[in-house]
């Protein structure tokens, strides 16, 4: 088996690339060269995939069973449609890792693999569904451009050529997000420790093993289709979990869990400055059907933040990357909060 993964340096590309060499097929992996390498083993070929002659280029080492697409987040739909027009003749199938924001109802509703996409053209450039000046509606921006792409990939290739994964939340060893990350420091630390809304609260956090697995099982399917990538609905709870990370940091910290409206009258950021809390009715409630009947499967999330704490303290480093300053709460604003609670 020859496969091609986009990416193949950082957390999923190199979980792919890791997993594919596991299996003894041979791997290409196309990247920039400016993050991190390629798993030994694997043959890496330099190049920007907004140019169109890094394009033919690529396609000159072909050919190939598949490829694995793990790094189009940032490119914009017309970019990801001139890669796999020049990628189509030289390669059976195409699995492309999109995301639930490229929904319309996402995190509102409830979602399906039925559920309605996103409005954007497979051609739209990087620009299209950005929001204006003073918008005060949610922005789709993200979540458009997503749209647009997997309608990319399909144009090129055949219907039944192409597997699209929408994941959620990707965690694991490796993440460069700094979601887990930073609860695993903030475990640590110890101390009473701000959590945030019910212990109870249900989440479907993925591991990037799992998904990188599940991408190459599509890789050597023989019908294509879209699948969410998550855990099974009501398996893990945020009690779960950061439980899960005081018990692997060996903290002495303890949960004070606030209600959301506490939160939301503190102005704590959602999402981003306590990851993974978020009160959209919709945001955990993502069946994954599809996905296990075609083999998909999931680890627990306790064996998620094991490994992680034993990859982060070990000395790993995930790739810079901005988001990682986005996540979690100053100590000093968490030390207000918990005052006004009388912790």
């Amino acid at each position: 088996m020859r496969i091609l993964v986009l990416g193949g340096t950082w957390f999923l590309g190199r979980a792919v690339a890791e997993n594919a060499l596991n299996r003894g097929w041979e791997v290409t992996a196309f990247n920039r060269g400016r993050s991190g390498v390629a798993p030994a083993g694997t043959r890496s070929v330099h190049g920007d995939r907004t140019d169109a002659r890094h394009l033919v280029k690529l396609a000159q080492h072909g050919p190939w069973d598949a490829v694995v697409d793990t790094s189009a987040s940032e490119l914009a739909p017309r970019d990801v449609l001139a890669g796999t027009r020049a990628l189509q003749p030289v390669a059976g199938r195409y699995v492309y890792v999109s995301t639930v924001s490229a929904y319309q109802g996402w995190p509102d509703e409830a979602l399906t693999e039925s559920s309605a996409l996103l409005d954007a053209p497979a051609d739209a450039d990087a620009d299209f569904g950005r929001l204006p000046d003073g918008w005060k509606g949610p922005d789709l921006h993200y979540g458009r451009q997503k749209a647009g792409a997997e309608r990319a990939s399909v144009e090129a290739f055949e219907p039944d050529r192409v597997a699209i994964l929408r994941p959620g939340v990707i965690l694991g060893p490796g993440e460069y997000v700094g979601r887990l990350p930073w609860w695993l420091r903030r475990a640590e630390r110890g101390g009473p420790i701000l959590a945030p809304g019910e212990p109870t609260k249900t989440i479907q956090p993925v591991d990037v093993r799992d998904v990188a697995a599940f991408a190459l099982d599509q890789a050597v399917a023989t019908t294509g289709g879209a699948y969410n990538v998550t855990a099974p609905i009501g398996r893990e709870t945020m009690g779960g979990f950061l439980g899960a990370c005081l018990e692997v940091t060996g903290s002495d910290g303890h949960l004070v869990w606030t209600p959301d409206d506490v939160l939301n009258d503190a102005q704590v950021r959602q999402w981003t400055e306590l990851p993974l809390w978020r009160t959209h009715a919709g945001v955990w409630n993502i069946e994954s059907d599809r996905a296990r009947e075609a083999g998909f499967t999931c680890r627990p999330l306790s064996d998620t933040v094991r490994d992680t704490w034993r990859w982060l303290s070990g000395g790993g480093m995930p790739v810079e990357h901005p988001r990682w300053a986005k996540h979690g709460i100053d100590p000093a604003k968490e030390a207000a909060i918990l005052a006004g609670l009388g912790v």
